[in-house]
């Protein structure tokens, strides 16, 4: 692979963190404003508007922040690119499943609908970064 369809790849994957981000900080914004303007008592869906925003608002920082950094790799920065992606996809199965984890709780102390919705934004999310990181290991392919 060359370096400039690798840097490509590169900045598409922090364009679509970027994305998901926005995506994420405005559903979870909008759905907030939904129910405090609806004065609903819903704690699952509270939670799990919280947990979204709060999510997105972490992949738009982290994505503006990488950009930055992006630059031409050779082999060893390949490599290396390739390693912290395959660390962010065990991280973001990671936090799949401690969402499963609040989740399965909040549903055995009671059901404690606030930990649940809480457990459902984590699990999305870590879902949505795993496919995501996937997509650009997929994409560099085998290094040989």
């Amino acid at each position: 692979m060359w370096a400039d369809t690798l840097l490509a790849l590169e900045r598409m994957h922090l364009q679509r963190l970027l994305v998901w981000g926005a995506i994420s900080i405005v559903t979870g914004s909008a759905l907030f404003a939904w129910l405090v303007w609806r004065r609903t008592a819903a704690p699952m869906l509270r939670h799990f508007a919280v947990q979204t925003a709060a999510w997105g608002v972490i992949n738009v920082l982290l994505a503006l922040r990488s950009w930055r950094s992006v630059a031409l790799r050779d082999f060893a920065g390949t490599q290396e690119l390739l390693n912290i992606l395959w660390l962010n996809t065990g991280l973001d199965v990671g936090y799949a499943a401690v969402g499963a984890t609040l989740l399965l709780t909040g549903w055995r102390l009671g059901p404690r609908f606030g930990l649940m919705g809480a457990g459902i934004g984590v699990i999305v999310q870590g879902i949505a970064l795993a496919v995501l990181d996937l997509r650009l290991i997929d994409a560099i392919g085998p290094l040989r």
